[in-house]
């Protein structure tokens, strides 16, 4: 069959399918409410790694930085404005030892026989060697690095760390952490009965000796970095507050295989409805809501699909979506940051992967699907700071049969509507998204992430553009414009979502060009398009669709 009528076809078909449901009429008050005050940076995505893996992914010296990760963060890094947001930490940091004498490698694992969950290390200067060399070739990038509270005894390395981490970082140490879900010591037989009557204290043995050492001067620390057994009240109430926390910070998974696979932690259908975003983000509502009106940022330290490794679906289609859904729902419940968190090789969540953990300078790394999430959101907010805001539409919040979700963003600081974010987590359908005529500055862009099914893994686009290796963005950048003067409909393929920029000649503007840090022999182009976005988008889907058959 000629593959002119193939398309044809497949266009037709789509075409059909699209019509089983009716349009999602856009309503996007023209000023936020007085509760949705939660002005988010544009450096509100960054990247949370653990650190037992971190050697094998920046590299194990400054001279020996994979070019694959350079161009990693570039992409994201390149998509903002303010430094890029870093963390280095979890359960492998809080069981490890800070040497300042180990100088010839960042790290060594100590112990051949640890949990795969928890992989302590000795560590040295070079980790913060290495930070600041991918810095130099990267750009601005702020620092969050982590602390170990686990042993009372030995408080002294931790002052150790962060008197390094303050000398070496300078002003890139965004903030030091203070212990990793100390909620869980007593359940993972860390500490034996452990409490927060014990822990407050701690944390006041902790400041004093960093204080009496002449360290946080500026008040650059961060905790308590709880996921799951104490909530951010209790902690306040015991006792945190009276402490100089620049941020509080939490961690949740919405699932977890730390007893292996289960029907719970399989369940792709979990994944694929907004109906569940929300009780997943709102775990801890009543202490960020809190914190937020003592004016403390909370930070969502780490966040990805399924704890303890992910399964198989962490790295599907599915967790791309859920994981740009999941963030945004954060930064519209008050959260300031989130952190996709990212770990040791051939883990199933993973953002990116080397060859092998001895390979990290081969240029042919896998990319993750999670990555595309932090590709989407690392362009969703402005300049001068958003305030995100879940729509609701289509029932979305309350219908677990609802197949979309829907943001309005409210760019220079929230004053003004800005960008639409609108996701089809429908696996065969297209779903189109009326924007009345008083919305947009009379034309609109926008770009689109899709893939031909929501369990795939690696065939996914974003504005027309593949990852492909050494991390570059393989394929001409694309960027749709429609005149919307008098209203317009866009079709977000299903599954796919579109990123919408109300104003593009008056306010924030997708980034253009290649973000490439460190190029092979190839260049990407980039394209502005015309063309109604039913036939780009039906022609690109096809195009994929064909790919695979």
């Amino acid at each position: 069959m000629p593959r002119t009528i193939l398309l044809l076809l497949v266009a037709l078909s789509a075409a059909l399918v699209t019509a089983a449901k009716p349009p999602v009429n856009i309503s996007f008050p023209e000023q936020p409410t007085r509760e949705q005050t939660n002005v988010v940076d544009d450096n509100f995505i960054g990247i949370s790694f653990e650190l037992s893996s971190f050697d094998t992914l920046w590299g194990h010296r400054r001279d020996s930085m994979p070019t694959a990760m350079q161009n990693y963060l570039g992409n994201i890094r390149a998509r903002m404005t303010s430094p890029l947001r870093i963390r280095v930490g979890g359960n492998g940091m809080d069981a490890s030892i800070y040497k300042p004498d180990l100088k010839d490698k960042m790290l060594e694992l100590t112990d051949p026989e640890a949990y795969f969950n928890d992989i302590p290390t000795d560590f040295g200067p070079v980790l913060f060697e290495v930070m600041n060399g991918m810095y130099d070739k990267v750009g601005p990038m702020q620092f969050i690095v982590g602390v170990s509270m686990r042993d009372p005894d030995n408080f002294s390395n931790g002052v150790a760390l962060a008197k390094d981490a303050e000398e070496m970082l300078g002003s890139r140490l965004d903030a030091l952490l203070l212990g990793n879900e100390p909620d869980l010591y007593a359940g993972h037989g860390k500490r034996d009965n452990y409490t927060l009557d014990m822990y407050i204290p701690e944390i006041g043995e902790m400041i004093s000796l960093m204080e009496s050492d002449g360290l946080l001067k500026d008040k650059h620390i961060g905790g308590p970095t709880i996921c799951c057994g104490w909530g951010l009240e209790d902690v306040m109430d015991a006792g945190y507050t009276h402490y100089p926390f620049k941020y509080y910070t939490l961690q949740q998974y919405p699932n977890h295989a730390c007893s292996g696979f289960n029907e719970k932690n399989t369940n792709i259908s979990y994944y694929l409805t907004h109906n569940n975003v929300a009780e997943y983000v709102h775990w801890d509502k009543a202490g960020v809501d809190r914190a937020k009106a003592l004016g403390i940022p909370v930070l969502l330290s780490e966040y990805n699909t399924v704890a303890c490794g992910g399964s198989n679906i962490s790295s599907t289609f599915a967790a791309t979506l859920w994981a740009i859904d999941a963030g945004l729902k954060a930064g519209a419940s008050n959260y300031s940051a989130i952190f996709l968190h990212t770990r040791e090789h051939d883990i199933r969540y993973n953002l990116f992967d080397p060859p092998t953990p001895k390979t990290p300078l081969d240029i042919n790394w896998r990319t993750g699907s999670p990555y595309y999430s932090a590709l989407f959101l690392s362009e969703v907010t402005s300049v001068y700071g958003s305030v995100i805001v879940d729509l609701g539409l289509d029932g979305s919040n309350t219908n677990p049969n609802s197949t979309v979700a829907t943001y309005g963003i409210y760019d220079d600081g929230g004053t003004s509507r800005g960008k639409l974010a609108l996701i089809n987590y429908e696996n065969t359908a297209s779903r189109n998204f009326t924007i009345p005529a008083d919305t947009s500055g009379g034309s609109v862009e926008y770009r689109v992430l899709m893939a031909p099914d929501v369990r795939e893994e690696y065939e996914i686009t974003w504005a027309g553009q593949t990852v492909k290796e050494n991390g570059i963005l393989d394929g001409e950048q694309e960027t749709i414009r429609v005149d919307c003067g008098g209203g317009c409909t866009i079709e977000v393929p299903g599954p796919g979502a579109a990123l919408v920029v109300l104003w593009p000649d008056q306010s924030d503007q997708f980034f253009r060009g290649n973000s490439t840090v460190a190029p092979l022999n190839t260049s990407s182009a980039t394209s502005t398009l015309s063309s109604p976005f039913a036939t780009l988008v039906t022609v690109s889907f096809a195009a994929i669709l064909l790919s695979l058959w």
